[in-house]
């Protein structure tokens, strides 16, 4: 398959709340949670910022890498579970902010966690097929969490932009496949503000089950083990699930490490997968091989082989920010500010 990722951008929101904070505020034990967790710290968007906001930085970062015309992108699509609208979409908003041809085919997409990467299989079916030049896929989310609910120590906000094609590719895809059942382990139905989940419920037989069959079988498809690769992407609701879902799978800490952001900036939903394998290109040289597999409730995972290419090495990386450069200068966050800027307060008047 002669179709790789050509450039990619991401953003994370510069605010930061610790579990320490929200706990305070409950009365909950929060160091244990986030240890729990594994999560020091989630980022937070700002009043005026959302997934359009987060979706169009990603983007412009992504086109500020390369010399190519976004006139020639002939497909934009944005995976998010809290698209702004209900009725009304983000990529149009998006395609017109980073100038993009009215020529081209837009939509949102939604599968929780995962409608991102689907984006990105989409994309690389219309490129592959000669359809389009070039195509973007976005994931970004400004997730919810109820307040006082074990969400609320996580769900976070960021995202991140890939643009695929079939020329001056930096990392070539391999294969991919998906993974798909009908387990309701997380909802929110049309109007709620907050999700629902099934506790426990999420782990064994949803995530666990979704991400290890996605990447088992993406292994026996190109006939690879754990040894073969550099880096694993995993989605990450929090800092164990993904250690200990390589750990099943055969990958060490060190495999696992590099793309393993929830730790520092909580789960960013559609945005985790995108933004853990934007921190792996950010230091990958040619050669090294990484395998990604991001996971939706509802529940299903899409699984990618990649191989970074010789171009890397000529890739203008330093024309955008960096993850490590998206970590710098934070700013964090009491728990009252926090509430305002998510809307969990309102001001009168």
């Amino acid at each position: 398959m002669d179709v790789g990722i050509v450039s990619y951008g991401a953003y994370v929101p510069r605010f930061r709340i610790t579990p320490t904070e929200i706990g305070r505020v409950w009365g909950q034990d929060g160091k244990a949670m986030g240890k729990g967790l594994f999560i020091n710290g989630k980022s937070v968007p700002s009043p005026d910022e959302d997934v359009i906001t987060i979706a169009t930085s990603a983007a412009r970062s992504m086109l500020k890498r390369v010399d190519v015309d976004p006139a020639d992108i002939g497909a934009l699509y944005v995976g998010s579970e809290s698209h702004p609208y209900a009725v009304k979409p983000t990529g149009t908003v998006v395609a017109e902010a980073i100038e993009a041809s009215p020529e081209l085919c837009v939509a949102d997409l939604e599968f929780a966690c995962k409608a991102g990467t689907a984006g990105i299989q989409m994309v690389m079916g219309m490129v592959g097929s000669g359809m389009i030049r070039y195509g973007v896929a976005i994931g970004a989310d400004t997730s919810q969490g109820a307040p006082g609910d074990a969400l609320e120590y996580s769900a976070s906000a960021g995202g991140a932009a890939f643009m695929i094609g079939r020329e001056d590719i930096i990392a070539r895809f391999n294969g991919t496949l998906s993974f798909t059942t009908d387990t309701p382990d997380f909802w929110r139905r049309e109007g709620q503000p907050y999700p629902s989940h099934g506790g426990r419920f999420t782990g064994e037989p949803a995530y666990f089950k979704h991400v290890g069959e996605a990447a088992r079988r993406m292994m026996d498809r190109m006939g690879t083990s754990p040894g073969d690769y550099n880096h694993i992407v995993l989605h990450q609701p929090n800092g164990k699930f993904p250690q200990r879902m390589a750990s099943m799978l055969g990958f060490s800490n060190e495999q696992v490490s590099r793309g393993l952001l929830t730790p520092m900036i909580g789960n960013t939903y559609s945005g985790a997968v995108p933004l853990g394998l934007a921190a792996v290109l950010d230091v990958a040289t040619p050669g090294e091989r990484i395998l990604v597999v991001a996971y939706g409730s509802g529940a299903g995972s899409d699984a990618f082989d990649i191989t970074v290419t010789d171009a890397i090495k000529e890739f203008n990386r330093a024309a955008a920010p960096t993850i490590d450069g998206l970590m710098e200068n934070t700013c964090e966050l009491d728990y009252a500010t926090y509430a305002k800027y998510r809307g969990k307060i309102l001001m009168k008047g």
